[in-house]
C-alpha cells in the first residue's frame, strides 16, 4: 500500500483528530454515552460483517512472548480466594446457571477431563501492549451446550472472584456469536503449565476477538441472560459501567 502522504490524508486525518478531540471535549452524560453506543455498535456489525466465524492468526511456540504482563488484579483480596488457593482449587467447582435448562457446577478436575482447545495467540490490550501466550481450555460452547439453553438466552455473563477498588466483584460479559466462536475458551493452562493466579487462575476467558480487558480473569460464575439491563448499570461489564468503555470491544 502506498504511504504517500497525499491530501485526502491529510484531511481526513485532521476529521479524524478533530472528531477526537470534539469528543473528548463533550461533557459526561446521556448524550456522549449515546455517540458511544453508536459506535459501539457500528464496530460490532463492522466486524461480524467482515470477519464473522473466521479464526483469528495463531502463532507457533517460538512465537510466545518471553515475558507476558499481568493486568488488572494480580492476587483477589479475601479469604475465600486464599482458601481457594490453598486447596489448589479442589473445593471450588464453576456454576453454570441463568437462562439454561439444566445448571452445571463443574470442578476443575472435570474441566481438564472435557474436550479442550490448544491455541497461540496474540492478547492486544487497551493500554498499547501486546503480548502472544499459549492457552488451553474449555470451549465455552461446549459448556453452554452441556446446560442446554433456554429460548430467551440472548448474553453470557462471567462473574469473578476479584473485587475491584469500588468494593464490586468483576463481571464481564459476550454475546452469543462470541461465545460460540471456536477461539472463546475458558483456559486453565497458560504455555503449558496451570494458569497462574496473576493471570487469573483457577479460570481465564480468552475471546480472541476482542481486546484484553474483555478476557475476564478468576472466572467463578457463568450466567445465561436474555438482557444485560440487570447486569451491573446496564453495559455488561465492570469496565464498561465504570467508564468510557465500550460494550464490544471488537478488534
Amino acid at each position: 500500500m502506498s504511504k504517500i502522504l497525499t491530501r485526502r490524508r491529510v484531511i481526513l486525518g485532521a476529521a479524524a483528530g478533530a472528531g477526537i478531540i470534539a469528543y473528548e471535549a463533550l461533557p459526561q452524560g446521556a448524550f456522549k454515552y449515546g455517540l458511544i453506543k453508536a459506535a459501539d455498535s457500528f464496530t460490532l456489525r463492522a466486524q461480524r460483517l467482515i470477519i464473522g466465524k473466521s479464526l483469528v492468526r495463531e502463532f507457533s511456540p517460538a512465537d510466545i512472548s518471553p515475558q507476558f504482563p499481568t493486568n488488572g488484579v494480580n492476587m483477589p483480596e479475601g479469604e475465600t480466594y486464599q482458601q481457594l488457593l490453598a486447596s489448589n482449587f479442589g473445593d471450588w467447582a464453576l456454576k453454570i446457571d441463568g437462562k439454561v435448562r439444566t445448571p452445571v457446577s463443574a470442578s476443575l478436575a472435570e474441566l481438564r477431563s472435557m474436550p479442550s482447545r490448544t491455541q497461540i495467540t496474540m492478547h492486544t490490550c487497551d493500554e498499547g501492549w501486546n503480548a502472544i501466550g499459549q492457552w488451553k481450555g474449555v470451549p465455552v460452547a461446549h459448556l453452554l451446550n452441556m446446560a442446554g439453553l433456554a429460548p430467551d438466552a440472548r448474553y453470557v455473563v462471567f462473574h469473578c472472584l476479584d473485587k475491584q477498588g469500588d468494593g464490586v466483584m468483576y463481571y464481564e460479559s459476550l454475546d452469543l456469536f462470541d461465545a460460540f466462536h471456536p477461539q472463546t475458551i475458558l483456559a486453565y493452562e497458560m504455555n503449558g503449565e496451570p494458569l497462574p493466579v496473576g493471570h487469573g487462575a483457577p479460570l481465564r476467558l480468552r475471546i480472541e476477538l476482542q481486546i484484553g480487558y474483555k478476557n475476564a480473569k478468576y472466572i467463578d460464575r457463568i450466567e445465561v441472560v436474555d438482557s444485560l439491563a440487570n447486569i451491573g448499570k446496564g453495559r455488561g461489564g465492570w469496565w464498561e459501567d465504570s467508564g468510557d468503555a465500550v460494550w464490544y470491544a471488537g478488534q
